[in-house]
């Protein structure tokens, strides 16, 4: 991955054709977790990607989830969409926008969530016994958006 920079008001990175294959076959996962109806209770990632609204309280929590996840996955599923159409299938340049890379952001947030959350990644780092492939994409992810990040701090854009 060539990393994003900023062009003016465009960001740009570029991709070779496997991190292509790789972050398409990350998007269909997300967009599979998306479409379900709130995941299996106790699902680490649906709990990671749609954390409770209050902790101490499981019925306001309930309460909360209620009112707002049908709008968090509506977003969540426009931002992956946004990812999807703007990726290079075969490789080669990305071009975005502040708007665009901002929901490239999200969504790369989302995956590194939901692929942190299987491998059991915490603060403290990821457990010894990890596959070293996934942990992997894990890494390119974080390097990913953290070159996003840069790119829209270098132009003055809050990341959001």
């Amino acid at each position: 991955m060539t990393p994003f920079r900023r062009r003016g008001d465009r960001m740009e990175a570029g991709f070779v054709p496997a991190e292509s294959a790789v972050l398409t076959l990350l998007l269909d996962e997300l967009e599979q977790l998306l479409a379900g109806d709130g995941g299996a209770v106790g699902d680490p990632v649906v709990a990671r990607l749609f954390p409770a609204g209050h902790a101490s309280d499981p019925e306001l929590a309930r309460d909360y989830r209620e009112l707002t996840e049908s709008s968090l996955r509506e977003g969540k599923a426009e931002d992956l969409a946004l990812v999807r159409a703007t990726i290079p299938v075969e490789g080669g340049a990305v071009r975005l926008d502040v708007d665009q890379a901002r929901s490239w952001l999200r969504t790369t947030n989302d995956l590194r969530l939901a692929l942190g959350a299987r491998l059991g990644i915490t603060a403290e780092g990821a457990p010894e016994d990890t596959d070293e492939a996934q942990l992997s994409v894990y890494h390119w992810l974080t390097a990913l958006q953290g070159s996003l990040v840069d790119a829209l701090v270098a132009g003055g854009s809050r990341p959001r």
